[in-house]
């Protein structure tokens, strides 16, 4: 049905299509579109564009058929692991031998786009200049052949073996087509002098007759005396003799035949200038007709050997792909991964290969990663945003697919198993068209990893059950997580900001919690992104917020929602019904700092209050209500005065903190005491002092 189609819409040969061969989806890794949209193997997310790539990153070919076979390896990783290490092997001997991969890379450049010239040799619309680039590539392949053949890769011996240079091809392009020829095949002068011996004949006559009207105006210059006469062409009179109007009067009477007037000259015929002008026209007519039917004829022989053409544009491809493989795998560090059948996948100071090529002030933070199908299948990740989490879950995607594709990953050390499948759920999108929310698609994209993942597949899922309510969200990556590790059995990395998850490592032996590093330095964060065992407890989402230029206030405002919000959950827990969490246990057994009482003696000390316990500066009443503790000292807070009175004292309202004290807190917390003199730290001292004495 498609060759029907094909013949009915181009309507011409279809020479360049010479065989059939069909696949195996199982011999080539599934990529789905969101996957390869989501590690972005050929554009990116954002900007559609090639640089960013995984594309762009491997991309050192020479040629356009290079590059484009370098796009469908990526787009379809190897599954059979004797091909792989056979790629490997090549560009294991070019990343070891420099001298030889710049050897080939010379040649390469010199060499135009086979794929394409062929296809308009096949089309029927090659002209003389893709008949030279066509010598002109042939000509490179016999230095090609040796190079490969004289290596040590027994792949490219193999492909050399395989090579043939077409030499009978390029001497037909050779004798027959002009060095410079014109772009149209229908002007003439494409065809080499010698060639033919007719066309030679003709353009023997056509020059003979061009001298012959060169001395003609010769002659009849002397013989008017006019100097300016000429003689010239076009398609519609032919030759003419043209005689400006003022020298008309020096013009014999009858010596010529008037054939067309000008604004500013005449022009004139002679029965001699007519006749030599039919010979001229017509050797030159044959000329042309004759050199367009040799061009047809040498372009239907190339014609028939379309087959080697294609065969030997595919050998240049895959060389051309391996120095390129080779030279950005020298270039960046990267090793040769060790392949298995197996299940396990051990990278020992694994690198994103894009984000670090693009990298230049910093060095990229290295981190190693063990799935094993005894004790870590699933890695559980928490930690902060912008702390590098996706990141790092992509690295391991790409890593893998780098291997299958035959190129060397950015690792200290790499031994990674066959994978049947890559799913990824990375980022948030909607689909307005399809009529589906964020959570749809996402629910949607993880439907097709439980129905197609396999134990050999590999699972990334950042954010897992975000766009709904927290316990729904909860409760659907709980379940999700449970159903990959006890019905899938794949191996799976899942980011989530649920930090409550991380219990599942104890009712689920196959998954273990890793989270990004964080340093706090005073009110500043630092993200080491590093991953380290154990689950983080905090996100850092307002950080984040004044990261990206969020007006103050609204950062303000969100730290003390937050802190309301944190509280009423406290209070929530232990406040109603006497429940108690281990922390509290453990807080009641220590003396409350600002007060020299016990805490039950401190509590039952209050105005309006019987008593209760202290969990972390909270007073928990025996009725359930909640009296936070006062950082400012005794004198506001001590037993017998109340909160109200204390706060009135102070001059500010009850259940709000003393404004002159929150800017001594900011000002503690946002100084760099490692960079401070003595004497400025002496002078900050000092003012902070006169503050507190204001109090």
């Amino acid at each position: 049905m498609l060759i029907a189609y094909l013949s009915e819409t181009q309507k011409r040969s279809l020479g360049q299509l010479t065989q059939i061969s069909s696949y195996e989806p199982g011999q080539f890794m599934v990529l789905d579109p969101f996957t390869r949209r989501n590690l972005e193997l050929v554009e990116t997310v954002r900007e559609r564009s090639k640089r960013g790539s995984l594309l762009w990153l491997l991309d050192r070919t020479e040629t356009s058929m290079g590059a484009r076979l370098l796009r469908r390896w990526i787009d379809k990783p190897l599954l059979q692991r004797s091909r792989i290490e056979d790629r490997l092997e090549a560009v294991d001997h070019l990343y070891n031998q420099y001298i030889l991969r710049e050897d080939l890379r010379m040649a390469l450049k010199e060499i135009y786009d086979l794929e394409r010239l062929v296809g308009r040799i096949a089309f029927g619309s090659a002209n003389g200049r893709d008949m030279n680039a066509l010598k002109l590539s042939l000509r490179q392949v016999p230095a090609l052949k040796q190079l490969c053949g004289d290596s040590g890769s027994a792949t490219l011996r193999s492909l050399a073996e395989a090579t043939d240079v077409c030499e009978d091809l390029c001497s037909l392009i050779e004798d027959a087509v002009a060095d410079d020829p014109p772009v149209s095949v229908r002007d003439g002068g494409i065809i080499k002098p010698g060639y033919h011996e007719r066309l030679d004949e003709l353009r023997e006559a056509s020059t003979n007759g061009k001298r012959w009207i060169a001395e003609l105006e010769a002659r009849e210059r002397v013989a008017t005396g006019i100097k300016s006469l000429k003689i010239g062409y076009n398609k519609v009179f032919g030759y003419y003799i043209e005689v400006t109007k003022s020298n008309l009067s020096s013009l014999p009477e009858g010596r010529y035949e008037r054939k067309q007037t000008l604004a500013n000259a005449e022009r004139f015929v002679t029965p001699e200038l007519k006749e030599k002008e039919g010979l001229i026209l017509e050797a030159q007519e044959k000329m042309v007709d004759l050199e367009y039917a040799l061009f047809t004829e040498l372009r239907e022989k190339l014609n028939a050997q379309i087959a080697r053409l294609q065969k030997l544009a595919e050998n240049i491809a895959e060389i051309d792909v391996y120095q390129s493989l080779a030279a950005v795998s020298a270039e960046h560090r990267f090793v040769k991964p060790e392949l298995s059948d197996g299940y396990d996948l051990m990278v020992e100071g694994g690198r994103h290969p894009v984000v670090e090529a693009v990298m230049k002030d910093s060095a990229f933070i290295a981190n190693g990663t063990e799935l094993k199908k005894e004790g870590s299948s699933i890695l559980l990740i928490t930690g902060p945003n912008m702390a590098g989490k996706s990141t790092y879950m992509r690295q391991v995607a790409l890593l893998s697919i780098m291997a299958q594709i035959g190129c060397f990953v950015p690792a200290e050390r790499a031994a990674l198993p066959l994978v049947d499948r890559i799913f990824t759920r990375i980022g948030a999108a909607d689909d307005l068209i399809g009529g589906q929310s964020t959570f749809m698609v996402e629910m949607a994209d993880i439907q097709v990893m439980t129905e197609k993942a396999t134990p050999r597949s590999l699972i990334i899922i950042d954010e897992l059950g975000r766009g709904t309510s927290t316990s729904e969200g909860m409760a659907i990556a709980q379940a999700v997580i449970e159903y990959v590790h006890d019905h899938i059995g794949c191996k799976a990395l899942v980011s989530t900001h649920f930090h409550e998850l991380a219990h599942l490592s104890e009712s689920l032996p196959g998954l273990r919690n890793f989270s990004m590093a964080v340093q706090e330095s005073g009110d500043k964060v630092h993200f080491l992104r590093k991953l380290i065992p154990g689950a983080a407890d905090s996100s850092y989402g307002i950080y984040c917020a004044r990261l990206a230029g969020l007006p103050g206030s609204i950062i303000d405002r969100a730290y003390g929602l937050l802190q309301g919000l944190e509280q009423a959950s406290l209070s929530a827990v232990v406040g109603k019904g006497g429940v108690q969490t281990a922390a509290a246990e453990e807080a009641r057994k220590l003396p409350h700092p600002v007060s020299k009482e016990s805490p039950a003696e401190f509590a039952s000390g209050l105005p309006g209050h019987g008593g209760g316990e202290i969990i972390n500066d909270t007073v928990l009443q025996d009725d359930g209500g909640v009296v936070q503790l006062s950082i400012f000292g005794e004198d506001e807070m001590r037993p017998g005065k109340g909160t109200d009175d204390a706060m009135k004292t102070s001059g500010v309202r009850a259940g709000a903190p003393d404004p002159r004290m929150k800017e001594i807190m900011d000002a503690l917390k946002s100084v760099d005491v490692m960079n401070m003199t003595p004497l400025q730290a002496m002078q900050l001292l000092n003012e902070l002092k006169q503050k507190a004495n204001r109090l």
